[in-house]
């Protein structure tokens, strides 16, 4: 395996305190969030949009790696130009999901695994012939009384070492993807137990697969409440309750923590990173970063609307809540940097 350039890329994906766009959602996914806003439902307008983010002036101040769809990884823009191609001028890492979605668990109701392995070395070194130097596997465990269940963490956890290995052995570095679900009523003490029993199945399973954590890169859930809980913590709780989790569960090899947003707002999702790094950048074993989607994403959308003569204010939008969370990044980010 190639260790030394797994390292340097890893490495690479969390310098000068910029971070991860993940923009890798699915056709079905997309579709849906262009359908709430009255977005024409196609392949154009898709690329439209991913073309908008991805010329967003600017960008490679803030973002070092965006995360791409299949779909995307082979799109040009209006003048012809790869999409590639614009990524690599503005000095951003390619990356790819290589996933192909989690479905209905067999005999587990309320429970998904996450499929995707077969053919998976061959299209890992396709991805790589085309640019791409990282990739990204996301598994998902939903929190109830009985849920997860043992069996549905470790299918994944093993399912996410299986392409954590194959990546590396095709030279990509693996973003590694446990998402524990925000939706439900448990409380903040209960996500945090069951983060961290899925990070040390986790963990396990990638020593077990000789997986080279300098290698990597951890992409979890932040510990939270769930939506529907009556008390929802202060910054400061979340940012307490998370680190001392992922302190108990996270080798500290690992270059970097790049949360996931999960159904935040923009404003949470960078109110909360920055009160992690606030309290403890300076003693962190690896970067305390972000892999936005929405939360980067949302508000851009929301403007554009599939409007060309929304374009600029668009991309104002998504360069705004970029930077915002270069901000929490370094711990700097306040209230009057969404005014500004």
């Amino acid at each position: 395996m190639h260790v030394a350039e797994l390292s340097r890329i890893a490495n690479l994906l969390v310098a000068d305190d910029k971070r991860l766009l993940a923009m890798d959602e699915s056709t079905p996914t997309c579709n849906k969030r262009f359908s709430d806003l009255g977005i024409a439902q196609t392949q154009e307008s898709r690329r439209t949009y991913r073309q908008l983010i991805l010329t967003t002036p600017g960008l490679g101040n803030c973002i070092s790696g965006v995360i791409l769809y299949d779909e995307t990884i082979k799109q040009k823009t209006d003048e012809g130009i790869p999409f590639l191609k614009i990524i690599k001028d503005e000095g951003i890492v390619a990356g790819i999901k290589v996933d192909i979605g989690a479905k209905e668990m067999a005999g587990r109701p309320g429970e998904k695994v996450t499929e995707g392995l077969d053919h998976l070395r061959e299209r890992l070194r396709d991805y790589r012939e085309m640019g791409a130097r990282f990739c990204k596997w996301r598994a998902v465990f939903s929190l109830a009384d009985e849920l997860p269940s043992k069996s549905c963490i470790e299918i994944n956890t093993s399912t996410l070492a299986q392409y954590a290995v194959l990546c590396q052995e095709a030279g990509l570095v693996p973003i590694v993807e446990p998402e524990v679900l925000m939706s439900g009523d448990h409380n903040i003490e209960r996500c945090s137990e069951i983060t961290e029993e899925v990070l040390r199945t986790l963990f396990f399973e990638l020593y077990k697969q000789d997986v080279i954590l300098e290698g990597m890169i951890l992409k979890p859930n932040m510990v939270l409440a769930g939506l529907s809980c009556s008390v929802q913590n202060s910054f400061e709780d979340v940012a307490d309750v998370t680190y001392k989790c992922f302190l108990r569960s996270v080798p500290a090899a690992v270059p970097a923590i790049t949360f996931l947003s999960g159904g935040q707002s923009s404003e949470l999702a960078s109110s909360r990173l920055n009160a992690m790094n606030i309290k403890f950048k300076s003693k962190s074993p690896w970067a305390l970063a972000f892999s936005f989607a929405r939360a980067i994403q949302q508000p851009g959308l929301e403007i554009w609307q599939g409007k060309k003569s929304n374009q600029l204010a668009a991309q104002k939008a998504i360069y705004h809540r970029a930077m915002c969370n270069r901000a929490a990044r370094k711990g700097e980010y306040d209230v009057a940097l969404e005014r500004s």
